[in-house]
């Protein structure tokens, strides 16, 4: 549509934009920036008057002026008369209203019923309107309305015209399709066992097309109980259904649409009625039959009661949406009856579908965006209505008619691109309060045309009237000084403006870009563990890899015999050494709120000092070990310091610490002194007194001769003492000599022992 700027001066653009970012990064340790780039970037904004095409370029949408308000919440739906003109079915006061080509509305119709969900012209001018949740259908002619048939149903979704005429009448709750040739003479044509008939069209060879719920069946009826199903759609409703000259069909599925109408229903029936809300019950019971050539059969009808409506119950099954599977769908069913998926969405429900001669326009209820899906199936969004949903599209002349809900309007949307627009970017959350930078951006501006930034900020995270105003316009250069205040959120937006509307000027925006700095966050020490844990000496380790290598070189063996070997030189005695030695291993947690690398120093004090001393500084890893030794016995405290200065200028660099419990350190095991010992006949009493300089003594056992060891209880009953004594009774010892062996451990498990020759 519109001229694009030439290659070099693209390229000089996209050169100052990076040196803009380059400069930032550069001047600014820690510089963040939120750019958006893409269309998946801007979809999340705000459009007014704005288009974004799919390769993510924002631009003047085509000039949308309101044709018809009615007053009414919502439109349900809408026919066109063959003389051009339109015919809007309101809720919740059930009117009907005709609009001429020009926007000359008037009052056609109020039905008795607060809702009317489908409405019809035939070729004659004739209207019919089906009311809910009194299930009826009226014919209006001349402004003049009668009731020309009345299925026995609760709910009126859908109307249909044949080529001859014939009516064709979708129903609900009991999801039957009734055919209609004149006031009164209706027949049930098809029964799909489903819930609801959502959507009925007639295709070019006059089969009838109609969408159920809550299976989201679409079928194709060519007679009387005859049907072929077309699409099983996964999800429960097919709302819009329009077939193509060539036997192609469009489809718009969606969950939950039925359930928000017969609420809508029910309550607007409530309040006419100033009665009790009444309870509906929907069951769905799916029984049909496949027949040869995919034909389906109808169920054999059974004896059933009338509908009966004023007294009925009626509990609507609401759909559950599950988060993060799709909620809508658009369809193209082909002659050969192979079904293309064109669009699905995980947010939006899609409510119908325009097939014009480019492109398949489909409308929404995300603000009531209408979409655009070209022949290479790339989605545009074409506009936003600003109303809760756009529920129908219909071609007129040169332009769109798309009629909305929450509140019921109808609006014209021409060809060529509206003289101004705006877009409000979402609200980005910078993590933190922030100090704000500069705002950069790539666009090709016409002559003639303009585009203006603004900003705001605030501390919540929604705009609310504790956020700034918007900002002054920003210069239109590369780089623009944000004067928002500083704050944890921002928006921007740009207004766009074009040469004149109808022109086909418009600016075309590619980018944004905002440059900000974070309030450097502290770094947050989380945990301290001091632990001990056994490592090998340098002796021992030199120690085992002898003994390891000279095994096979060197052994001792002692036999029974006096007989040495004639080249030893001597028996040596084997020293038994401790393998290991104890090793201090502090560990600690610690994150940064910015994701800044952070370097830790560990410092140490005794019980008994003030100053701290370090252990070792400039540390990335979260780990120290120490050698046991290095610390006497005592208590002592461990504190560790994080920084993130390697991230941050020193006047913004923040740092955090953290400080141990108390950490008693143990090396020495208890001294075991031994007292009186006295004989009887086949019997010891031994006395001793066991401490320890550091720490209180947990426990003391014996051994007799090697055997297994029997804990000793102390001379006060609890051994929780630095220094407890303790006595011992042996009897019925036999004759000659014992070894008596004593052990005492100290609260860090420090064993001293000590032995006794009782003879």
């Amino acid at each position: 549509m519109m001229p694009s700027l030439r290659p070099f001066a693209r390229f000089a653009i996209a050169l100052a934009a990076l040196a803009t970012a380059l400069t930032l990064v550069l001047l600014a340790s820690g510089t963040a920036t939120w750019e958006m780039n893409s269309y998946a970037d801007f979809l999340r904004g705000h459009f007014n008057g704005t288009s974004l095409s799919r390769d993510g370029r924002l631009s003047l949408a085509p000039k949308v002026d309101t044709l018809f308000s009615s007053g009414q919440p919502v439109i349900w739906a809408a026919a066109q008369a063959p003389d051009g003109t339109i015919y809007a079915a309101t809720g919740h006061r059930g009117r009907v209203y005709a609009i001429d080509a020009a926007g000359k509305s008037s009052l056609l119709w109020t039905a008795e019923q607060p809702e009317v969900f489908a409405i019809a012209a035939d070729s004659k001018g004739a209207v019919y309107a089906g009311t809910s949740p009194d299930g009826k259908v009226y014919r209006i002619v001349n402004g003049k309305a009668e009731e020309y048939f009345a299925p026995g149903a609760r709910y009126i979704w859908s109307l249909a015209v044949g080529p001859d005429g014939a009516l064709y009448v979708g129903t609900g709750d009991q999801g039957k399709i009734f055919r209609v040739d004149g006031p009164g003479k209706g027949e049930l044509y098809y029964d799909t066992g489903q819930s609801h008939i959502t959507g009925l069209a007639v295709d070019s060879q006059g089969r009838l097309l109609a969408g159920s719920g809550p299976n989201g069946i679409l079928y194709r009826i060519t007679a009387k109980d005859q049907a072929f199903v077309l699409y099983d759609s996964p999800l429960p409703e097919i709302r819009s259904i329009v077939p193509m000259p060539d036997g192609t069909v469009y489809a718009a599925a969606l969950g939950g649409s039925v359930a928000k109408r017969a609420q809508s229903a029910a309550q607007a029936a409530q309040g006419m009625s100033g009665g009790v809300l009444p309870t509906v019950t929907t069951t769905i019971t799916v029984e049909a039959q496949a027949g040869p050539g995919g034909e389906i059969k109808p169920p054999e009808s059974k004896p059933q009661q009338p509908a009966a409506v004023a007294q009925g119950s009626t509990q609507s099954t609401p759909v559950v949406e599950v988060p993060g599977v799709d909620k809508s769908a658009v369809y193209r069913i082909n002659p050969d009856n192979t079904v293309e998926t064109l669009w699905s969405s995980k947010e939006e429900n899609v409510y119908d579908v325009l097939p014009l001669e480019k492109q398949i326009l489909f409308s929404t209820d995300q603000n009531g965006r209408i979409y655009g899906l070209g022949p290479d199936l790339r989605v545009t969004l074409v506009t936003e209505t600003n109303e809760g949903e756009t529920t129908r599209l219909l071609p007129a002349e040169h332009s769109i008619l798309a009629a909305t809900g929450n509140t019921g309007r109808i609006f014209r949307m021409g060809e060529k691109p509206g003289s101004t627009g705006s877009y409000e970017a979402p609200v980005h959350d910078s993590g933190t309060a922030s100090r704000w930078g500069s705002l950069s951006w790539r666009a090709d501006v016409p002559a003639g045309c303009s585009l203006a930034f603004r900003t705001r900020s605030g501390n919540s995270a929604k705009p609310d009237r504790t956020w700034s105003d918007w900002s002054a316009p920003l210069t239109q250069s590369a780089a623009s000084r944000i004067i928002s205040p500083n704050a944890r959120y921002i928006q921007w937006k740009v207004e766009m403006a074009g040469v004149a509307a109808g022109s086909g000027s418009t600016p075309m925006l590619d980018s944004v870009t905002l440059a900000y700095l974070p309030q450097n966050s502290p770094p947050v020490v989380r945990s301290i563990n001091v632990t001990t844990q056994a490592a090998q000496t340098g002796a021992s380790k030199s120690s085992a890899a002898a003994s390891s290598s000279s095994s096979a070189a060197y052994s001792v063996t002692v036999s029974d015999t006096a007989d040495a070997s004639p080249t030893s030189a001597g028996t040596p005695t084997q020293t038994l050494t401790r393998a290991t030695s104890q090793q201090i291993n502090i560990t600690w947690q610690a994150d940064d709120p910015d994701g800044d690398r952070l370097l830790y120093n560990v410092y140490f004090r005794a019980d008994d000092q003030i100053q701290w001393m370090p252990l070792r500084t400039n540390l990335h890893d979260n780990s120290l070990t120490l050698d046991a030794d290095v610390l006497a016995d005592g208590k002592y405290y461990f504190r560790v310091v994080a920084s993130d200065r390697e991230a941050n200028p020193p006047a913004t660099a923040r740092e955090a610490q953290l400080t141990s419990a108390p950490v008693l350190i143990d090396n020495t095991p208890p001294v075991i002194s031994i007292g009186a010992v006295r004989y009887s006949a086949g019997a010891a009493h031994i006395e001793w007194e066991a401490a320890d300089a550091a720490s209180a003594l947990r426990r003391c056992e014996y051994s007799l001769d090697a055997g297994e060891w029997v804990p000793v209880e102390a001379a006060d009953g609890v051994i929780d003492s630095p220094r407890e004594k303790f006595a011992l009774d042996l009897k019925g010892l036999t004759s000659g000599e014992h070894l008596l062996v004593i052990r005492a451990a100290d609260s860090a498990n420090n064993t001293g022992l000590a032995k006794i020759l009782l003879k």
